[in-house]
Formats: C-alpha cells, structure tokens, sequence
C-alpha cells in the first residue's frame, strides 16, 4: 500500500477508536456520579455490546464454545476493561494511561513464553526505555523508590499487561473468525467486570447497582454502543491499513486523554510524569515504526480496549 494512499475512511475509524479511547473516562466518572460504580458501567456496557453481537452474529458463540483456549482471551479482556475502566475513575487520567501504555514490556515478555518468538536487541532496547519511563512516572521522592502511589497506579499496570495479553492471543488465535474474537472480548468485559463489582459490592467495598433511572440506564446503553462503534471502527481500520499505521494512530489516544482530562477535570502533568510518560511513548512508537507485518495484522489492539 502506498504511503500516499491510505484509506480516508480506515484513517478515520481509527482515529474515532483512539478518541473513544481516551475520552472513556469521562462517561464513566458521570455515572459514578449518579451511583453506578465504573466496575457496575462497565459490565453493563459489555453485557448490552455483547447482547448486540449475539443478535447480529449468533453464530459467533459456536466458534467460542468450540474452542475453549478462547476463554483465555475472555478472561485478558475482561481485566484490561475493568482495570482501564477502574483506574482512571478513581485516579489521574493521563498518568493511568501512560502506565497501561507499558505494552512493549509485557508484550515481549508474552510473545517470548506464549508464542516462543525470539527477542532481538532493538526490542530489549525499547523495554529498556519504557522501563525508565515507567520508573521516572512511578518515582516517589519521598522514600526515594519508583512505586506505585495509588490504586489507579496498579490497575494502570495490570490493565496495560492484560491488553498486552489480548494482544498476544489473538496473534495466536486469529484463525477464530472475527466476530467470534470480538464476542469474546465483549462478554469478557461483562463477565469480570460483574464479578469483581459482585465480590467487591457484597464485601461492602462499592455499592451495589443502584434502583434504575432514565438517565444512568439511557448512560449505559448509549455507552455501549459508542464501545461497540469504535471497536468496528479498529476492525474496519485495522484490517486495511499496515499494522505500524495502526499503532501509531492509536497513540493519539494519550493525546485525547490529556486534552480531556485538561479540559473537563483541569488535570495538569507535572515534569516527571511528562518526561516518563514520552520515553514509554516514545518505546511504544519505536515498537510500532519496526513492525512489517501486513494490513490487519493488528485488528484487535488499542483504542477502546475491547
């Protein structure tokens, strides 16, 4: 495919996929103000994506029961939407998304043990990178040790290793059609987010879902087809544009994140977190320039998480 003649259209799906991306936050925080916990928003919105999915492809619940390794990518999905979901409600929006932008460490990690490739030194240079930049955001001048200060932290970590998980199989698994990978990502989003929202409401942690309104339940509903809206936009993208063009345009979303985040809550970043947070994006990008794979290649990663 020429430089000069990628698809307007794929362009702009894409572009749609990362803005739901990194604006996601903002519906979730209006509907925890109206009761409705973001782990609760969530597995609603997977549960009404993936009662669409079932009405449309009914047959892409055959390729999920015939195939039980699938229900890995269920459980992948699953914890990198309810940690995504959870951490920027409750912690800072750009920091959680620079820290589950540690892709290309866990990425290599799972490739490694999963698929058995081999790492070059240019992939242990980048994890490299990402790693300092990781440290520096992470860096606690008080103990003088680079941690995780706050739960948004550690579900920006684990979101961002899961969704490297979800990218690696369905690497390994795209011989699975693709409604049926996508029915897998939704229901997983529905399945955990519910579970933890049930453990975690009957500990007396979060509130149980609350009494329905016109407006949280219009919320969700809407929510979710905006979910299911942009994950057909990757699919639509992703499938005809080079997988490195993919990548770098679903970036942007850290930009969509910061601009949002600026805008509705008045978040600002400070110099750590913007030097951290350009060398992990910075690892991301190089990871995304040395790919060669074809158009496609990459239909299931980034933007919306799901």
């Amino acid at each position: 495919m020429s430089r000069l003649a990628l698809p307007p259209l794929a362009l702009a799906c894409l572009l749609f996929n990362a803005f739901v991306g990194g604006v996601s936050w903002w519906p979730f925080r209006q509907l925890n103000a109206l009761g409705l916990h973001s782990l609760w928003a969530t597995g609603l919105a997977f549960l009404f994506s993936t009662l669409v999915i079932t009405l449309w492809r009914p047959r892409a619940w055959l390729g999920l029961l015939r195939r039980p390794a699938l229900w890995w990518l269920v459980l992948a999905s699953g914890a990198t939407n309810a940690a995504f979901n959870w951490g920027v409600m409750v912690g800072e929006v750009v920091r959680v998304v620079l820290l589950f932008y540690l892709m290309p460490v866990w990425s290599l990690l799972l490739a490694r043990v999963l698929l058995r490739e081999t790492v070059p030194p240019a992939a242990l240079a980048r994890v490299g990178m990402a790693l300092a930049g990781a440290l520096i955001v992470l860096w606690q001048p008080a103990i003088g040790l680079p941690l995780p200060g706050s739960l948004a932290d550690w579900l920006g970590l684990v979101g961002g290793a899961a969704f490297a998980g979800v990218n690696v199989l369905v690497r390994r698994y795209r011989d699975s059609s693709d409604d049926t990978r996508a029915l897998a990502m939704f229901f997983g989003g529905f399945v955990v987010a519910t579970a933890i929202a049930l453990a975690m409401s009957a500990a007396g942690r979060i509130a149980f879902v609350p009494a329905p309104t016109p407006l949280w339940v219009s919320g969700v509903a809407g929510l979710a087809l905006v979910l299911l809206a942009a994950n057909f936009g990757l699919q639509y993208g992703a499938a005809r544009l080079p997988a490195a063009v993919t990548s770098i345009i679903m970036l942007s979303e850290v930009a969509f994140a910061a601009a949002s985040s600026a805008w509705l809550s008045g978040e600002r970043l400070d110099a750590r977190t913007l030097i951290g947070g350009a060398l992990i994006l910075g690892a991301t990008l190089s990871a995304a320039l040395s790919r060669r794979t074809p158009a496609g290649a990459a239909a299931n990663t980034g933007g919306s998480h799901s």
